[in-house]
């Protein structure tokens, strides 16, 4: 079995101090080590961004795409080899604004893989401009009259599309979040974790102390995420009331379920056939 010291990486971690991100690494490392997958049996893939650090700060297999390109990068992973847990980290800016067409089809596939979005509502590697999650009316060194678009709400749009796993965590709260990841990766498909990351630079309002008066325990409450109606009731919650854990669920085939090829084994266990490779190039 393997220990949580086994995934610490030797890259100098360089978050400003007090980031919401800590949390996050140290969550994905508990869950990690409590479902014990060892290091050589995870991909994590990233974008661009704060939290397209995070795989470096972790002993894995990782690969840092471009930005907002993590999913599709993901999505041939899997393909390729549907027997490796892979991890996507994500910022708001990445999946839902530069990302935000490869989000709504990775849901729709139902590839399965488990999506870590450090949501901080504004843009941190580029010095805090507003970001598709910001709050309507919050101030930004870009926005200096306050946001005038609508707030986009990912985990009504992933209901909306089918999304078999959606939950919501707080990096404040790493033993929380630690079981909904857990929980996220052995789900079958495509885990949308949307996770409420404090940025202590750039966004002065939805602060840690903000957060946790709001924030509301689902798993306290005995909440069974099987109802879609009230998943939409819940996702669509903002301001006083924040709910986090899972919040809707429910199983069904992932892509890599359906390709019938991949019931043989993985593509990446298959014999390299070079002449076969060269008749479908003479073919072209």
């Amino acid at each position: 079995m393997a220990a949580i010291k086994d995934y610490d990486s030797d890259v100098e971690i360089k978050w400003c101090p007090g980031c919401g991100n800590f949390g996050i690494l140290d969550a994905m490392k508990d869950a990690l080590f409590n479902l014990d997958i060892s290091p050589e049996k995870i991909l994590i893939i990233s974008g661009i961004g704060q939290a397209a650090k995070t795989p470096h700060y972790l002993k894995c297999n990782l690969f840092h795409a471009l930005h907002g390109r993590a999913l599709p990068l993901a999505t041939g992973a899997k393909i390729a080899n549907h027997g490796l847990t892979i991890l996507v980290n994500s910022g708001d800016g990445d999946c839902y604004g530069e990302g935000g067409n490869h989000f709504i089809h990775a849901v729709r596939r139902n590839i399965d893989i488990t999506l870590l979005v450090h949501n901080n509502k504004v843009y941190g590697l580029t010095k805090g401009q507003a970001s598709p999650t910001s709050d309507e009316g919050m101030v930004t060194k870009m926005q200096s009259e306050g946001v005038i678009s609508e707030t986009f709400n990912p985990l009504s749009v992933a209901l909306s599309l089918g999304a078999g796993f959606v939950a919501r965590g707080f990096s404040g709260k790493t033993g929380h979040l630690s079981r909904i990841i857990q929980e996220g990766i052995k789900h079958k498909g495509l885990s949308l974790i949307d996770i409420l990351q404090p940025c202590v630079s750039f966004n002065h309002l939805n602060t840690f102390d903000w957060y946790r008066k709001r924030v509301w325990d689902l798993f306290e409450e005995g909440y069974v995420p099987d109802d879609f109606n009230k998943a939409m009731e819940l996702a669509g919650m903002w301001g006083d009331k924040i709910p986090i854990g899972i919040i809707y669920q429910k199983e069904k085939p992932s892509y890599t379920d359906k390709i019938h090829k991949l019931k043989e084994g993985a593509l990446v266990s298959g014999k390299y056939l070079p002449e076969k490779v060269q008749r479908v190039i003479e073919s072209l």
